[in-house]
């Protein structure tokens, strides 16, 4: 039996509800049963017309005074309205009027009884004033056919039992969205997140499944999902490594969002979750995508002990770099400097220590990286070839916990500092390299005074403010020291800052605002007995701010958008005496300034169950700015001091020049079968930014330039086309990715070209063409005791410098093979576990020898010998291969003990293959003589200690 009661307090009117001995919550629900008998007198009168202006009052004091203005009873729950704040103005409407606004923010509906002068307050649901058809039995071609009155085939309405809830009831029943009588549908798209109620960070690879039916999603790498759920009553299992497996009671009374916080478990890994895993590679519409977690490279056997994720990438399909010890990476034919690498949002420019043998990234700071070498997201430009979006973890906000590494040359320790419990924490982390002593080890009296060091640290805030806003902030320091000779010291280093804030507007609509800033900066210190000791200094910073948000539109349309700016200031070199007794002249350059800008819009649009697209426009604005001087030189003529025009000079703030242009974005996935897809993609992007360098292999002391008068930024065009299988339930996973880019206006170098510390850096330049195309296997298995994967590429990168004039061209013309050509790449990475706590890895590694120019011949001239060199790039170094083999301890799995140990003993080249790394010529004695020089020539041996607390 049900009772109604109303009771009246100090003018206020509530509606209590009692249910005795039913089990049934129907709560307001119910309401609109009873209510059905009175509907029929509530139409065809006016309502009451109020007046009324509030701001921020509390949703109560509003109906309270709405009650005494118009005479209306109202009722409802007090908790109902206890939450809310409403700003409001209405002079002169109608009370239903009113109540459309004072409500419209809220999870509130109205019901009116003109008659009998009542309103009712209703919770997410509406009042049922008429039964559906399917109620009296009739069939759906009369559903359908809308002859009659009431004809529409609304969802019923909403009920769940309290005595069959069992664990589930400590949670409570989530109600998402407020049904709209006018909008009612059998389905609504629900847009979560799933976040560790421990740490805050997001959960990724995380399945979610309705009971009793085949539907399923998985949360991405920033912990959020969507899928489309059943009109009312939901029960989401969940499940993920790591996290302890539960069910969620989900109310749909329309498209919204929700936020699961989750707590974590020791459990197994659930197959579930690995099919989910194989099902994201399959149904994604990003092409040329990949997924690093920081644990992925625990068990890959690496030079000297360190993990790594960026030597991790490199065995991936379709990037590599020059060669072993060389800085930076390239992806699918493009240059170092056309890779975007963000660490929490902000850039840095150089993320490698020690000529790319060590990352400049804490691993047990680091939480993993998102690789985007194909369709990029369309919130990111500014780069031709790839984007590496880099995360940090979120702290412990529950207790104090850390973890380190002790090796043979670095030391390492992080530190998760909780500082409001459930809330906010700080992650420290450092990391410092001892390897000075080796060199002095060395058996050569020229590398006695040699030093080379490093050292990293970084600190980041993680603040989950309530359900709607959270913050975080990361900063980020780094520097490398070196010295092969006793008179110079290089040193180079990266600063970064960044703040982003995280806002849920509302149950469809999420925004993110980010403020960064990041420096490169690299010097040279020279002492040498003669009076020419100098300092040599160069910087490059960058402050950026970008606000985007993503909108679910419906359950057809998910829209991300948003701008995007940055301001570059570069000082292009100077050099200084040092010490009073220098004879040297200091030289200073002119500084560079820039405003890169943009605007972007994205639309993930899901057409049907085999077909999803993802379609984007951005469009890219760059502005060189002064002050500084420019050059004109005349056409048609190459540029040099006797081409010179004009010398023009700009104010500080001044534009010098401006580019900019569309941006495309465009990919798909058609699902052949659940397990096997086919996904395309096209995209086009500018790049206004360059490097200067007349080295083979990239150097930490490469200078960055602005494009300015005469120098035209970068431009891209890529497509792709893939084929993604997964086989034996999930087990392995294949992918067969083909692309083809053109770029125009890449850099290069004229013969014998001065780079660095020149005012008029044009004259020294090429601008040309470049094509790359190539094709990319994944073989990988993901489960199981023998796990790993098997990579191969087959990849072209050429480059093409001509002209009518002879100075401006490179081999006659023709295109030719960049620095870091190699056609062929294999990678193989398999890990064996014999138990739980030892397991056998390695790591093969084969590659075409990269490009080199040789010297063919010689020739006598007034009394001199010359050499004369083939065409750039003609020939190659011998090929590359190398194999590393690891054995992995993990410490006892008590429970309750100190901290938990991993010691890794690993070979790195076990093969001892002299790799050459460059070969060079030199004359002795009237005769060329041909030279390698290698990084690793023996195997390396190494054991780390790593604990965790």
């Amino acid at each position: 039996m049900i009772f109604f009661s109303r009771t009246q307090s100090s003018k206020t009117t509530c509606l209590s509800l009692r249910f005795p001995n039913t089990g049934i919550n129907v709560k307001n629900l119910v309401l609109g049963f009873y209510l059905i008998f009175a509907v029929t007198t509530a139409f065809g009168q006016e309502s009451e017309v109020v007046s009324g202006s509030y701001s921020k009052a509390p949703l109560k004091d509003i109906i309270l005074d709405l009650e005494k203005q118009s005479g209306y009873a109202f009722f409802f729950l007090p908790d109902w309205v206890s939450k809310d704040t409403i700003t409001v103005t209405f002079n002169e409407q109608p009370i239903s009027s009113v109540l459309d606004q004072v409500l419209e923010g809220t999870a509130l509906n109205h019901y009116l009884l003109e008659q009998e002068k009542r309103i009712f307050l209703l919770e997410n649901t509406i009042v049922y004033d008429e039964l559906p058809l399917y109620f009296f039995g009739r069939d759906s071609s009369d559903v359908n056919s809308g002859t009659v009155r009431g004809a529409r085939n609304m969802p019923p309405p909403t009920f769940f039992n309290e005595d069959i809830r069992q664990t589930r009831k400590k949670y409570g029943v989530s109600k998402v969205g407020k049904a709209d009588a006018t909008k009612l549908k059998q389905a609504y798209m629900l847009n979560g997140t799933a976040v560790n109620a421990r740490t805050g960070e997001a959960i990724e690879d995380l399945a979610i499944r309705v009971k009793g039916t085949n539907l399923l999603s998985v949360t991405d790498a920033n912990g959020t999902f969507k899928m489309e759920l059943p009109a009312g009553y939901n029960v989401l299992s969940i499940r993920a490594m790591g996290i302890a497996a539960t069910e969620r009671e989900v109310i749909m009374y329309s498209d919204g969002s929700l936020t699961f916080q989750l707590e974590e478990g020791l459990q197994q890994l659930d197959e579930v979750v690995v099919e989910a895993d194989a099902a994201k590679n399959v149904e994604d519409a990003i092409t040329g995508s990949e997924q690093i977690d920081s644990e992925e490279s625990k068990n890959i056997p690496l030079v000297l002990g360190e993990r790594d994720i960026l030597q991790v990438a490199k065995a991936l399909p379709g990037i590599s770099s020059a060669g072993e010890g060389a800085t930076g990476l390239n992806v699918r034919g493009g240059k170092t400097d056309q890779n975007l690498v963000l660490l929490d949002d902000a850039v840095i420019y150089n993320p490698q220590h020690f000529f790319g043998i060590f990352q400049a990234l804490n691993p047990f700071t680091t939480k993993g990286v998102d690789i985007y070498k194909g369709a990029v997201p369309v919130e990111f430009g500014g780069r031709l070839s790839s984007v590496f979006d880099i995360r940090t973890k979120n702290g412990n906000v529950e207790e104090i916990s850390g973890e380190g590494s002790i090796g043979p040359v670095t030391g390492n320790l992080a530190l998760e500092i909780p500082l409001q419990k459930n809330k906010s924490s700080l992650v420290v982390g450092g990391r410092g390299a001892y390897a000075d002593w080796i060199l002095r080890s060395l058996d050569d009296e020229a590398l006695k005074n040699s030093q080379a060091s490093f050292f990293d640290g970084i600190l980041k805030y993680h603040n989950r403010i309530d359900d709607n806003n959270e913050v975080k902030a990361t900063a980020y320091y780094s520097r490398d020291a070196f010295s092969i000779t006793s008179d110079s010291l290089y040193n180079y280093d990266n600063r970064l800052f960044s703040v982003r804030w995280d806002h849920r507007y509302n149950e469809k609509t999420n925004g993110a605002l980010v403020v960064d800033n990041s420096r490169y900066g690299f010097g040279i210190d020279f002492d040498g007995e003669a009076n020419i000791d100098f300092d040599l200094d160069y910087t490059i910073s960058e402050t950026g701010v970008k606000y985007k948000l993503r909108s679910l539109l419906n359950e057809k349309h998910t829209l991300d958008y948003g701008v995007a700016a940055k301001l570059y200031s570069v000082n292009p070199g100077s050099i200084v005496p040092r010490g009073g007794e220098s004879n040297v002249n200091p030289v200073f350059i002119d500084q560079e300034q820039a405003l890169e800008g943009a605007l972007f819009v994205g639309d993930e649009i899901n057409v049907g169950e085999k077909l999803l697209l993802n379609l984007g426009l951005r469009y890219a604005f760059f502005a060189a700015l002064g002050s500084g001087t420019q050059r004109t030189y005349q056409d048609g003529l190459p540029r040099n001091e006797s081409t010179v025009l004009d010398t023009i000079s700009y104010g500080n703030g001044e534009v010098v020049k401006t580019y900019g242009g569309p941006e495309a974005r465009v990919s798909a996935r058609y699902l052949l079968k659940p397990d096997l897809s086919i996904k395309a993609s096209f995209n086009n992007s500018y790049q206004f930014l360059h490097t200067l360098s007349n080295n083979t292999t990239v150097s930490p002391i490469d200078t960055w330039k602005l494009s300015d008068l005469n120098i035209a930024p970068q431009q891209g065009y890529q497509a792709s086309l893939g084929l993604y299988k997964n086989f034996k339930e999930n087990e392995y996973e294949f992918s067969v990715e083909g692309y083809y880019k053109k770029m125009d206006n890449v850099l290069d170098f004229k013969t014998g070209a001065n780079l660095f510390l020149n005012e008029n850096v044009e004259t020294e330049v090429l601008q040309g063409d470049g094509t790359a195309y190539g094709v990319e296997l994944l073989l990988k298995k993901n489960r199981g005791d023998f796990n790993g994967w098997l990579s191969y590429t087959y990849s072209r990168s050429l480059y093409r410098f001509d002209s009518e004039f002879s100075e401006e061209r490179i081999n006659n013309g023709d295109f030719f093979a960049s620095n870091f050509d190699k056609p062929h790449d294999v990678s193989l990475i398999t890990n064996y576990k014999f138990s739980r706590r030892y397991s056998l890895s390695a790591n093969f590694v084969y590659q075409t020898g990269r490009p080199v120019t040789y010297p063919i011949g010689t020739f006598r001239f007034n009394n001199a010998d010359f050499v004369a060199f083939s065409n750039r790039n003609e020939f190659r170094i011998p090929d590359f291969y190398r194999l590393d083999l690891g054995f992995n301890i993990e410490g006892n799995h008590k429970k309750n003990k100190l901290a938990h140990s991993f010691v890794t003993i690993s070979v790195y080249n076990v093969l001892g293959r002299n790799n050459p790394y460059s070969v060079f010529f030199v004359t002795e004695n009237g005769e060329v003589k041909a030279l390698q020089s290698s990084i690793f020539a023996i195997p390396i041996p190494s054991i780390t200690y790593n604990f965790k607390f």
